[in-house]
């Protein structure tokens, strides 16, 4: 008896796949819940104050004092949001929540200037098909260039990688420009990463050689999960990741656990 497979494959599935397979399962397949964590809430917050800037303001308006007037907007906006209230911050930790996310606003205006971004859109949302799967992601901010060229950014709000690290971290933006150049016909003519915290900019021009690349990195990744699927054979992979790992619970090597995944899901 084979289990389901997933309906699509994003830049987080692939890499989350390609760090741990079990994880990837109790994630994709079993559909099992994540506890809310300050970091990723933190991001979904100074993420959404950015979104509100660029749709809401137009060149000449985006100042720093119209961003932090966003982000209370979004603050006030997540107030009810379980992601939020799962963290059970007290009063004076919910402040210094709110303040780390003012200073991640801070600095993305130490990276560039949003009143010369040309905006396209913001946490664009975009399906493709490659073979037969299908890609999903969405995008921070796409723009135009001054020559009217395509940029992608994705904005980080965790600290930048270590050089080891870096070309990976670019693998989801790449992933972004194949999106892009599927639903659009148009390639970005540069991705970038914006990392808030340090603050500091990576920027690549994705070539002919990068996108087959990830293209057949994507395809190899799908084709994995498939024989997984088929042969119910998802495999944990320790690291030092595990200790940041929703699913440790669960996890065989620790002691947890793997029941059908039928009552795994249930569970969850």
């Amino acid at each position: 008896m084979s289990l389901p497979l997933p309906t699509s494959l994003s830049p987080s599935k692939v890499s989350s796949f390609k760090d741990c397979a079990l994880a990837f399962r109790f994630s994709a397949i079993d559909k099992l819940p994540e506890p809310p964590s300050p970091w990723t809430t933190k991001g979904t917050l100074v993420h959404r104050a950015l979104q509100l800037l660029f749709w809401d303001e137009p060149p000449g308006r985006r100042s720093v004092a119209a961003a932090m007037a966003k982000l209370d907007r979004a603050w006030a906006e997540m107030a009810g949001d379980p992601d939020f209230t799962g963290l059970g911050l007290t009063e004076a930790e919910a402040e210094v929540f709110l303040e780390e996310a003012r200073a991640l606003v801070r600095g993305y205006f130490r990276l560039e200037d949003p009143d010369e971004v040309r905006v396209v859109g913001v946490e664009l949302k975009l399906e493709a098909r490659l073979g037969n799967l299908t890609l999903r992601g969405i995008i921070d901010r796409l723009e135009l260039d001054a020559d009217g060229e395509l940029v992608v950014t994705d904005y980080k709000t965790g600290r930048s990688p270590g050089a080891n690290f870096e070309l990976s971290r670019m693998a989801g933006v790449h992933f972004y420009a194949l999106l892009c150049e599927q639903v659009l016909g148009r390639r970005p003519a540069r991705i970038q990463l914006l990392h808030l915290s340090e603050p500091v900019a990576i920027s690549l021009v994705p070539s002919d050689q990068a996108m087959r690349g990830l293209r057949n990195r994507t395809q190899a990744v799908w084709a994995a999960v498939e024989r997984a699927c088929r042969t119910e054979d998802f495999r944990p992979k320790v690291s030092k990741l595990c200790d940041f790992c929703s699913y440790k619970q669960h996890c065989p090597v620790f002691g947890g656990q793997l029941p059908p995944a039928p009552a795994l899901a249930t569970a969850g």
